[in-house]
């Protein structure tokens, strides 16, 4: 019984530690302003050009198939 006593006492002093971590680990302070800062850089505006570059393949190729498919 003593054993599971010092098992169930070792995971709990890990969970509370690893629990109270991140907190300690924080490098900067919020920012005062309140705002909120989202990283916003080119990769989102690529990730709509190859969006729309798909959407028009797919478009293209609907009309291809169609027109192959009429007698």
């Amino acid at each position: 019984m003593k054993h599971y006593l010092k098992v169930f006492f070792s995971l709990s002093i890990l969970v509370l530690l690893l629990s109270i971590l991140p907190q300690l680990a924080m490098a900067q302070p919020g920012d005062p302003g309140g705002d909120v800062d989202l990283p916003v850089d080119g990769g989102i505006g690529l990730l709509l050009a190859a969006g729309v570059v798909y959407g028009v393949k797919k478009i293209r190729d609907e009309r291809k198939r169609k027109l192959n498919k009429l007698p």
